[in-house]
């Protein structure tokens, strides 16, 4: 049926109106279009220009030369050494078994580090290297790029790897570096990049770790192109990094050295301190152990050595571990007397060999008792009941206070690691830390170093320092980093009375040169090097009943690890103090026989700078002294990296 004409008209002006409608829509939808493309392409052209070249540019970090560390004299005690190694990249390689057996029929290759590479390889993408050989030889780097194109994927390169020259001498003073692990990311807020570089070398215990920051140095960076997949292309440029600062400790490397050759395998420690600035010149722990060995991850085996040898090789026994200091606290006891007037130096106090106090009975290490005592003759013949009696009268807190000027109670930081503050007791302490009150009988045990009462063999030396100066010498181990030189620690006036420490000193004296004296066997015969000391023994363990009804009754009946520990400190000269000494020889019995002795040898090496002439001993030692020194320069010369002797 045909339509009407009226009908087709208002069909035709719809068809119209709906036509220009989504012509309007088409047309605002391409000026949408188009102002966006304007705005991506000419407003918003550089940001896209940069993520652009994002995409196609990395930025890789290069790991800084790290810091190194010298003793006093400039002599290197951790450097850093070219570390070859042997990379594989396994896309490059093909076929990656056939490659690995061409390189080992050149390279010695370890199985366990080859066998930790393919696992890797088979984790990572196939564009990374990865290590298959490390601290390789020259040899093998040359033999390496010479067979180069037998070699696909594998590539020789050189970086820069820790290396303790002096091996154990100073493992317990620098510490040691090892690879960055997770525990070590967890110690820092926000981890700086380059410790996630692959086997990154960080400061795990000692100088290395307390001052790592400072010997890191801060990392450089470089730019490579990259292809859609992230591997590398070629490199754009390079920044080198800020190298870690060089840093000088006060050490002696000779004297540090003879210390540990003298100490052998003692379990013991040795420390020497410069009486008029504080510089530390020998702190020795023995036995020590190799740290070269923890640089690249040290065994199971060798770790499990250490851990278990019961002298224990690991601890830092002149920082971090703290001995009932024995008659060598008899000084403060004294000086504490001295200060509060109780005591006058000719005073004399009866000694029958024990005293009575609070229904217990308090012996004298002398059984049959000393008769009377003065100040002394109670220091020279170490006389316990003379400062039994002086406990009475001064009281612990006036001991605890000049305890704490003298040096002890107190972490000194130094730079190395799990520095003890020993302990100085008083009542407080008592009731906080024991909840239980303070008793007489804890007077008279600390008194003589017993008791409650620790220290440090650091402590000590900086006690002795202090009684020899009568200033705040303060210990310095850290000399200069970088172009700036720490600040000297002489110090300030202590404020004793100089008088009372005169007689101090004079009675230290008469012990190492009074034949009545407990260290006379360990005198010094040179009258311009002669030193004042003080022997001191502390107790680890009473002898049970049921060991003395088996007849044990002497130290050395004992097992090794029950015995007491011996302990020494002296300064030297006398006249003109130099340096102040302190050696603890654990459960080495008597300070007289196993501490003295080597604290004598030590003062000596370190007056002279070398093995000192024999007529500096007494005639009857310089025999035994002379096939000593003989031995220790063999054992020097074969310790010595540059091969010779340190005399």
């Amino acid at each position: 049926m045909r339509r009407a004409p009226k009908d087709t008209a208002e069909s035709v002006r719809k068809i119209s109106r709906r036509g220009l409608f989504l012509g309007g829509v088409q047309l605002a939808f391409a000026g949408a279009l188009g102002l966006r493309m304007q705005h991506l392409q000419v407003d918003q052209a550089d940001e896209f220009r940069l993520l652009a070249e994002e995409n196609r540019i990395n930025i890789r970090l290069i790991p800084p030369t790290r810091g190194q560390i010298f003793d006093r004299n400039g002599v290197i005690i951790a450097g850093n050494e070219p570390s070859y190694r042997i990379t594989m990249v396994k896309e490059d390689a093909g076929n990656v078994d056939e490659v690995i057996a061409r390189l080992s029929a050149l390279v010695e290759l370890d199985e366990d580090e080859l066998n930790r590479a393919l696992t890797e390889m088979q984790r990572s993408a196939p564009f990374l290297p990865v290590t298959v050989a490390e601290r390789v030889t020259w040899d093998d780097i040359s033999r390496v790029a010479v067979n180069a194109p037998a070699l696909p994927g594998v590539t020789p390169e050189v970086g820069l790897s820790r290396i303790y020259p002096r091996r154990g001498d100073f493992a317990h003073v620098v510490g040691y570096v090892g690879p960055v692990s997770e525990r070590d990311l967890a110690r820092y807020e926000t981890p700086d990049p380059v410790l996630r570089i692959p086997r990154f070398q960080i400061g795990k215990v000692g100088i290395e770790a307390r001052h790592e920051e400072v010997l890191r140095g801060r990392a450089g960076a470089k730019r490579v192109e990259v292809n859609a997949v992230g591997r590398v292309m070629r490199e754009l440029d390079r920044r080198e990094g800020i190298p870690g600062a060089d840093m000088q400790l006060t050490v002696d490397t000779k004297l540090q050295s003879y210390i540990q050759a003298r100490l052998g395998e003692e379990s013991a420690s040795v420390v020497v301190m410069d009486v008029n600035n504080g510089d530390l010149l020998g702190i020795a722990s023995s036995p020590s152990y190799d740290p070269n060995k923890f640089v690249r991850g040290i065994s199971v085996a060798d770790f499990g050595e250490l851990r278990d040898n019961d002298h224990r090789p690991l601890a830092s026994k002149t920082v971090q571990d703290a001995y009932p200091p024995g008659s060598t606290f008899k000084m403060v006891t004294v000086l504490a007397a001295l200060d509060a007037g109780v005591v006058a130096p000719d005073e004399t106090v009866w000694c029958p060999g024990h005293m009575e106090v609070g229904g217990r009975r308090f012996h004298c290490w002398k059984r049959a008792g000393h008769g009377h005592m003065n100040l002394e003759q109670s220091l020279r013949e170490s006389c316990d009941v003379y400062y039994y009696d002086l406990a009475l009268k001064v009281g612990i807190e006036r001991i605890a206070e000049t305890a704490r000027r003298l040096g002890l109670g107190q972490a000194f930081g130094i730079g190395m690691s799990a520095v003890t503050e020993g302990l100085v007791p008083n009542m407080d302490w008592k009731q906080r830390e024991r909840g239980s009150s303070w008793v007489i009988g804890d007077t008279v045990n600390a008194s003589i170093g017993q008791g409650f009462v620790l220290s440090s063999p650091l402590q000590l030396a900086v006690m002795t320092a202090r009684l020899a100066t009568g200033k705040e010498v303060t210990p310095r181990l850290v000399r200069r980093i970088g172009d700036t030189e720490t600040a000297e620690t002489g110090g300030a006036e202590l404020g004793f009375n100089e008088n009372h420490l005169r007689q101090i000193r004079r009675a230290m004296y008469a012990v190492t040169n009074n034949r009545r004296g407990t260290a006379y066997g360990s005198r010094i015969i040179d009258e311009t090097v002669r030193m004042a000391g003080k022997t001191g023994t502390s107790q680890v363990r009473n002898i049970t009943a049921a060991e003395r009804a088996r007849g044990v009754t002497r130290n050395e009946d004992l097992p090794w690890n029950r015995r007491d520990h011996a302990l020494f400190v002296n300064y030297a000269p006398y006249e003109a103090p130099k340096i102040a000494v302190s050696v603890v020889v654990e459960h080495g019995g008597g300070g007289s026989a196993a501490a003295a002795p080597i604290a004598r040898d030590v003062t000596l090496q370190a007056l002279f700078g070398q093995d000192p002439p024999l007529d500096a001993y007494p005639s009857k030692d310089r025999e035994r002294i002379r096939s000593q020194q003989e031995r220790l320069q063999q054992v020097l010369r074969e310790n010595d990296p540059d091969g010779r002797s340190r005399a």
